[in-house]
């Protein structure tokens, strides 16, 4: 992949000159070079690749991992993140890097609290976050919505008009973007109440009021605790439920303590010094590893249980930070600590973050990032999707990743780049059919690996 050229430094130059810059490097890239993709004669055997995105992970839930991939292509797709960095790695680049979210498909984006407590829609996964061209965050999530709707049914012209939506809106919000002050673009938010009442699927508006309306009732203490705790009448425990929640035997529970004491310590040292204060309100009880997802199963993620009274509780999320899927091919972070690249990724590309985000190292120099585990989180629940929602749907996202670029990214290069018409749109639409075919042939590769014995799978009953 060729280096990141430079643009022109914002605060010297007009927006026209910075357009126009963007429209000069089709010279080098047509917008139409976009929809290519071809599988070179070396392109490195999918299954080769996820046996080694599962090295380091627990072995015991690696077959969890297999498991829930295998159960379609879009699952698949879900958790072959560095498959397809690598593809992306040899696709057309126009130049300009943004803070990139990595694994941008439709599910790693969805609706939470901001700390004022208003609900916004933004993307909530950056564990692979890292500085890359930001066409390559824009074809993983237009080709998840071709996968999304083919996996529902829908028919090939639908799924490639919601990928088209899909960069539509990230195009026009690029351009309007271009044409706000700095501190408009950064103020940006997407409020998911307004988005409801401007819902033209009446029946999704309906069934998204309801599930806010939830969500927004749903109490750690009446909900979450009941559902994880379970209490011997003297201590508090969370609840054992393996192979999806369980407690890690140590050897030495001795030196486990003093590790889990010294990473908690790092931890809220990476807090900013009014949100130690807050934390200090809280002691920790109890913390198990949880299996989350499908792209982090197998990596040492957990939850802990805080408490600041007897019925004042907290549960915090903790994520293993690995080496970002992007950095073989788009250069290392500046940082040390991956879980501080995620924090700091979280924060450039989100119009909020969580109050408890920080980052802290483990045993054998592993690097962890914290959050809150719920809070009003709402998923969605792309497998009821018709083909007006998942239409609805693709511009909310595409929307919400322009305005995420803009923030570390200069938007009228960018803009500038893509244009007016809807060239750049119908470039990626089609890239997006001819990967999600590959991602279907990939996802046949591990099926007949799994035939074959040469993965272990578990499917937990699904």
């Amino acid at each position: 992949m060729k280096k990141p050229r430079s643009t022109p430094k914002p605060h010297l130059s007009s927006v026209a000159e910075r357009m126009a810059f963007g429209k000069k490097l089709r010279e080098a890239t047509p917008r139409e070079a976009h929809a290519e993709w071809k599988a070179s004669a070396k392109r490195p055997d999918p299954i080769t690749l996820l046996k080694r995105s599962s090295k380091g992970r627990l072995e015991q839930l690696i077959p969890i991992r297999y498991g829930r991939m295998l159960q379609t292509p879009f699952t698949f797709y879900r958790g072959a993140a560095l498959n397809m960095a690598d593809d992306l790695s040899h696709t057309p680049v126009s130049g300009p890097f943004v803070q990139a979210c990595g694994d941008c498909h439709l599910l790693n984006f969805g609706a939470f609290a901001t700390p004022e407590r208003r609900v916004i829609f933004d993307i909530n996964d950056m564990d692979e976050t890292l500085p890359a061209p930001w066409e390559w965050d824009v074809k993983r999530l237009s080709t998840s919505f071709v996968l999304a709707s083919r996996s529902n049914g829908l028919s090939n012209a639908e799924a490639k008009r919601s990928a088209e939506a899909c960069v539509r809106a990230y195009r026009k919000a690029m351009l309007e973007f271009a044409t706000m002050r700095t501190l408009e673009v950064w103020y940006a938010s997407f409020d998911v109440e307004k988005a409801i009442a401007e819902s033209k699927n009446s029946i999704a508006r309906t069934r998204l009021r309801k599930r806010l309306e939830k969500a927004r009732e749903r109490s750690v203490l009446e909900h979450d605790y009941p559902e994880l705790v379970e209490h011997d009448g003297t201590k508090a425990t969370i609840k054992d439920n393996p192979p999806l929640i369980f407690h890690m035997s140590h050897k030495n529970q001795q030196e486990f303590e003093s590790v889990l004491k010294k990473g908690f310590a790092m931890y809220r040292n990476s807090l900013p010094e009014h949100r130690r204060t807050l934390l200090d309100r809280y002691a920790m009880v109890d913390i198990a590893i949880k299996v989350v997802g499908v792209g982090s199963v197998g990596t040492r993620c957990g939850i802990m249980l805080m408490m600041a009274g007897n019925t004042d509780p907290l549960f915090l999320q903790i994520k293993e930070a690995r080496t970002s899927v992007l950095e073989g091919y788009a250069g290392k972070s500046t940082y040390a600590n991956n879980g501080r690249r995620i924090v700091v990724g979280s924060q450039l590309l989100q119009s909020a973050s969580d109050v408890f985000l920080g980052w802290t190292e483990g045993r054998e120099s592993r690097h962890f990032y914290v959050r809150q585990l719920r809070d009003v989180k709402i998923k969605p629940l792309v497998e009821s999707f018709d083909k007006d929602f998942m239409l609805e749907y693709a511009g909310y996202c595409g929307w919400t990743l322009a305005r995420a670029h803009a923030r570390s990214g200069d938007s009228a290069v960018m803009a500038g780049y893509m244009g007016k018409t809807n060239k750049f749109d119908k470039a990626v639409a089609q890239f997006s059919l001819l990967y999600a075919d590959q991602s279907e042939r990939d996802h046949a590769s591990l099926m007949q690996a799994v035939r074959a014995g040469k993965l272990e799978v578990n499917t937990e009953n699904l």
